[in-house]
């Protein structure tokens, strides 16, 4: 990856790795793979040539197949916190037909089926063993990869500082069990301008919310306090230091950072 590319990811994983990993930890599911999420989409709402959206790259056939909504007003796919349940999901129907992570993590990439056929045409049970598509070979080391240079940037060159990262924005949430006509109208009616609305709730896919009877959702917006980044600064601890440097270390301009007690 180009090195500034690399810098982005780190920034969005401040951001979005607190709502991921608590869903895989009550799934059960090794924390490593928020690294999956990181290198599937690099945390942006992105569709891939063969339209897998969102941040964990469902096709929309897999999507609906794990529980996800996918219609032209609602996508499921979009919604972080529904789409890594469904990743969960996914991750443990490989692991159950594999027994074994570092499988349900290439699968996928590769898919279950295709892993399945090539373990048993190979007469391996590893994945180190197997012979893969340039592709699947890579996939494993490339979310190692991004755990190393998560977990101690400035080793590997990227030198961010606390308050370069991008901080998490609290959220409030608005059940909503009847239909909305004009999603710009009820932003406004919420104190939010349209842009805002569908920043936090990319999963809307058009300017209005048919609710079937019986059914309801929730939309998040941002707390007052989270609005302005001058506010979530200060919520930053020790925001000129350097993520990755030892707890005495230089600060961008120079000067010592001193151990906190």
């Amino acid at each position: 990856y180009w090195h500034s590319n690399t810098m982005l990811m780190l920034k969005r994983a401040s951001r979005y790795f607190p709502v991921i990993e608590p869903i895989l930890k009550k799934n059960n599911i090794p924390d490593d793979f928020k690294y999956l999420a990181l290198i599937e989409s690099g945390l942006t709402n992105v569709v891939s040539p063969s339209n897998a959206s969102g941040f964990w790259q469902f096709l929309d056939k897999t999507a609906r197949q794990y529980g996800l909504e996918v219609s032209e007003q609602v996508d499921e796919r979009y919604h972080i916190a529904k789409s890594t349940e469904a990743a969960c999901k996914y991750l443990k129907s490989a692991n159950s037909e594999y027994n074994n992570w570092t499988l349900a993590a290439a699968s996928y990439n590769a898919g279950q089926g295709r892993i399945g056929r090539e373990l048993k045409r190979q007469g391996t049970t590893a994945y180190y063993d197997l012979y893969l598509n340039n592709e699947t070979s890579r996939y494993i080391y490339r979310i190692l990869a991004m755990k190393l240079i998560y977990e101690n940037p400035a080793r590997y060159g990227f030198y961010l500082r606390n308050k370069d990262l991008y901080p998490p924005i609290s959220t409030y949430s608005i059940l909503v069990d009847t239909s909305i006509n004009d999603l710009v109208n009820f932003a406004a009616r919420n104190k939010v301008n349209y842009k805002i609305l569908k920043e936090f709730n990319p999963w809307l896919r058009n300017d209005e919310l048919k609710v079937s009877p019986g059914k309801s959702y929730n939309i998040d917006l941002p707390e007052a306090n989270s609005m302005h980044y001058s506010k979530l600064l200060k919520q930053v601890k020790d925001p000129d230091a350097i993520r990755g440097l030892p707890s005495e270390n230089k600060t961008l301009d120079g000067s010592k950072e001193l151990k906190q007690e």
